[in-house]
C-alpha cells in the first residue's frame, strides 16, 4: 500500500508558476516552512513529512477554509493505485469524452461510431469490476465475531459524466476546436480527485489533441508537418494519416510528413525509440493495425488524463479486447518525475488475412498483439529539459 500527499488537491493547485505563483509564498508566510519543502509537498515529492510541519499545514488549511479540523490530517493522504484499472476506478469523478459525427443521409441527430461505443462499454465494465478481478479481492474479518468475513471496500468513481465533442470535419475547425476546449476547461475547473478519458484519436476526437499538447507544454492544433529534423518533434508518437481518408486535422501528433529528414510515406503510428530513431507500426488493410494508450497522472492533485484509441475503428475494437485481457501491460507508468506520471504505449496488431476485411463492429477473433512501452528517456527528453 502506497500513500500520496494531496495538499495540491485540497488547494486546487497545479504546480505551475504561470497558474498559481502565490501559493507557495502564502503557505511559507503562514507556516514558516522552507520554500523548497512546501514545493516538494505540493508535488508529492517529499519522502517523509515531519509531524510539526504536518501540524502547520493543517493549521493553514483550516485557517483559510480549505478543510475543517475534523477532516484533517486524513484528507491530506490518499492510497495510490497498484494497477491500471485501480488508476481509473480510484478517481472520485470519471468523465468519458467521445467524438460525434453527422451525415445528411442519417436520421436526425449526431452519432457515435460503433468502435468507440464498444471501447466505452469495456471501459465502464472494467472500471466498475476492476477488470473482472473485484470478486477475487481478499476479505477481512469483522471485529465481532472475528470469523465473519466482509468484502474489502472497492475503489469506484462516485460520479460519472459523458461529454461529446465534434469530430474533425463535422464542423469548421474553429468550432470543433472550440467545443473541445470548452469540454477540457469544464473538466479543469472541477475541484477534487478526477479523471477524463478521451476515446479515439486526434483524427476523431479533438479533446485528445489538447490533452497530449498540455502534457508536453506545447500549443494544440498546430501541425508540425515539414519540420526539418525529426528530433525536434514535440510528441514522441506520430499518426501518419492515410492519404485516401479525410479529414486531416492540424495536429502536433498527426499529419502526413513526420520530418524533412525522415521518410514517412506509410500510414500508421510512428514512435521514437531510446536511441532517437523512429519505428513504425504500419497500417495495412489486410495485415496490420495499431492503437495508442497514453495517460498523465498527477498524484498530488488526483488528476488523470487518458487517451485510448486505435489508428482506425478496427484498431479501437482490437484495443477494447486488449484492455479486457492485458490491461496490466499498461502499468506501471513509463515515466515518473516532477509530480507527474506518464504512461505511453503503442499496441501493434498482426492480423490473419481472412479476417482483415471484416466490417462487423467487433474485434477480429484472432490477432497477434505486441505492446510497446515508449522508453522513459524519450518522455524525459521532452519533460525534463
Amino acid at each position: 500500500m502506497r500513500f500520496s500527499f494531496r495538499l495540491s488537491e485540497l488547494l486546487n493547485h497545479m504546480p505551475d508558476p504561470k497558474r498559481r505563483p502565490g501559493t507557495i509564498k502564502a503557505i511559507c508566510d503562514f507556516t514558516g516552512l522552507d520554500r523548497h519543502q512546501v514545493s516538494a509537498l505540493l508535488k508529492n515529492e517529499s519522502k517523509y513529512v515531519p509531524l510539526e510541519s504536518l501540524s502547520k499545514i493543517c493549521d493553514y488549511l483550516v485557517e483559510h477554509g480549505f478543510a475543517t479540523a475534523d477532516q484533517l490530517p486524513g484528507a491530506l493522504f490518499a492510497i495510490e493505485p497498484e494497477n491500471f484499472w485501480e488508476l481509473l476506478a480510484g478517481r472520485r469523478r470519471l468523465e468519458i469524452c467521445l467524438g460525434v459525427r453527422v451525415d445528411e443521409s442519417w436520421p436526425e441527430g449526431a452519432w457515435v461510431v460503433a468502435s468507440d461505443s464498444l471501447l466505452m462499454g469495456r471501459l465502464l465494465n472494467s472500471v466498475t469490476t476492476l477488470g473482472g478481478t473485484a470478486k477475487y479481492r481478499q476479505t477481512m474479518p469483522t471485529a465481532v465475531p472475528a470469523t465473519t468475513p466482509v468484502s474489502a471496500p472497492l475503489p469506484h468513481p462516485e460520479e460519472f459524466r459523458q461529454t461529446m465533442v465534434w469530430a474533425p470535419g463535422q464542423r469548421p475547425d474553429e468550432e470543433c476546436e472550440g467545443r473541445a476546449w470548452d469540454a477540457y476547461n469544464e473538466f479543469d475547473a472541477v475541484t477534487g480527485d478526477k479523471a477524463i478519458v478521451g476515446l479515439g484519436s486526434c483524427k476523431s476526437n479533438p479533446l485528445i489533441e489538447i490533452m497530449v499538447a498540455n502534457t508536453f507544454g506545447v500549443p494544440a492544433f498546430k501541425s508540425e508537418d515539414g519540420i526539418a529534423d525529426v528530433k525536434d518533434r514535440t510528441c514522441p508518437f506520430f499518426l501518419r494519416y492515410r492519404q485516401d481518408r479525410l479529414p486531416h486535422p492540424p495536429s502536433l501528433q498527426g499529419g502526413t510528413e513526420i520530418a524533412a529528414n525522415l521518410k514517412s510515406d506509410v500510414a500508421g503510428i510512428y514512435y521514437e525509440k531510446k536511441d532517437g530513431s523512429w519505428a513504425c507500426c504500419k497500417w495495412d488493410e489486410k495485415k496490420s493495425e495499431s492503437a495508442i494508450v497514453f495517460y498523465t497522472y498527477r498524484e498530488a492533485q488526483g488528476r488523470l488524463e487518458m487517451v485510448l484509441g486505435g489508428f482506425t475503428g478496427r484498431g479501437t475494437r482490437l484495443l477494447s479486447r486488449t484492455l479486457a485481457n492485458q490491461a496490466d501491460s499498461f502499468w506501471p507508468p513509463t515515466y515518473q518525475g516532477h509530480g507527474l506520471q506518464v504512461g505511453a504505449f503503442i499496441v501493434e496488431y498482426s492480423l490473419r488475412p481472412r479476417e482483415a476485411q471484416t466490417h462487423i463492429p467487433a474485434p477480429p477473433s484472432s490477432a497477434t498483439t505486441k505492446i510497446i512501452r515508449i522508453d522513459k528517456e524519450v518522455i524525459a527528453r521532452r519533460l525534463d529539459g
